[in-house]
């Protein structure tokens, strides 16, 4: 079963000529040192923005900053603090380096991952590392800035994928590391699918608990990133080499999540991307939604489950 609406932004879709002057707002990004991440701040600060970029490696992020600060301005506000999403450890240190320097926050994304990875990989907790890296490592971080994101009224946008709709279309439970049944694709879908069950578990709570934040999901579709290139075997990277001409591009994939941070208005459990092609490319508004990652039972069990994983509580 699934969910999809009219396109409320029209023919054209929503683009970045909806955004007004970004002075003073601030924006948290995971993996933004190149594709979609990348794009989207760009975006924001050459609307006059603030961008945090977490991200794991400091040379790329360093040449990231440059290119940006080189185009935009020298005065474009920017800034890195080095995470390693595999490392429950680094998240944690990251997020007090956030709390410690970042007043306010109006946005926090999720939008690093990994995809297709080749064979059985592991984090450096001992997770299937598509699941550790996108879903525990993300729980874990929204967790820490938490109470920031709160205090500012902000958002949290977390940057799923199609491919939720695909694999199990469920929570694995009694093997969470695909120890029997690994599968590049099937396990990132499954990783996907729990970043996913735990966004729109997290606005009900917020919803009950009459918090003034919001949670919002969206998806880039098919574009020209380095997502699951470093890590795939020899046929995904095959396959994806003859999907790249039907790709669009990285900028107009980060458009989803832009709008997720920017937009008012927008619908608490909804899901946004291009709408075209299968969803790949087009007009970007609001997307068909799996409704199995609605299943309340589900995500009540991965969010208990995700607590234990990475040692932490919610307190609201």
């Amino acid at each position: 079963m699934v969910m999809t609406k009219e396109n409320v932004f029209g023919s054209e879709g929503w683009t970045p000529k909806r955004l007004g002057n970004l002075n003073g707002k601030t924006f948290v990004i995971t993996g933004a040192n190149a594709g979609a991440g990348y794009e989207a701040s760009k975006i924001f600060l050459t609307k006059g923005a603030c961008v945090v970029m977490l991200n794991r490696n400091a040379e790329k992020s360093a040449k990231a900053i440059k290119t940006l600060q080189s185009e935009i301005g020298a005065d474009a506000d920017v800034r890195f603090i080095q995470m390693d999403l595999a490392d429950l450890a680094s998240v944690r240190e990251a997020a007090a380096s956030v709390n410690a320097e970042v007043p306010h926050i109006d946005a926090f994304i999720s939008n690093a991952a990994i995809a297709q990875v080749a064979t059985q990989q592991f984090t450096k907790d001992g997770f299937e590392s598509q699941l550790g890296t996108n879903h525990y490592g993300h729980f874990l971080l929204t967790n820490l800035l938490f109470e920031r994101i709160v205090e500012s009224k902000g958002r949290i946008v977390v940057v799923g994928s199609n491919g939720h709709k695909g694999g199990l279309k469920r929570i694995q439970f009694d093997d969470m590391n695909f120890d029997k049944n690994y599968n590049p694709h099937v396990t990132y879908c499954h990783s996907k699918f729990a970043q996913m069950m735990f966004a729109y578990d997290l606005e009900q709570r917020v919803k009950k608990a009459g918090l003034p934040i919001s949670v919002y999901v969206c998806h880039p579709g098919m574009s020209k990133t380095t997502l699951a290139q470093e890590e795939s075997g020899g046929i995904i990277k095959f396959l994806l080499r003859l999907a790249t001409p039907f790709a669009q591009s990285a900028e107009r994939g980060a458009w989803p999540e832009v709008l997720c941070a920017t937009e008012d208005n927008l619908k608490e459990v909804a899901y946004y991307g291009p709408t075209n092609r299968a969803e790949m490319v087009g007009p970007v508004g609001e997307c068909k939604l799996e409704t199995s990652v609605l299943n309340a039972d589900e995500a009540r069990k991965l969010w208990e489950l995700s607590e234990k994983e990475t040692k932490i509580s919610w307190d609201f």
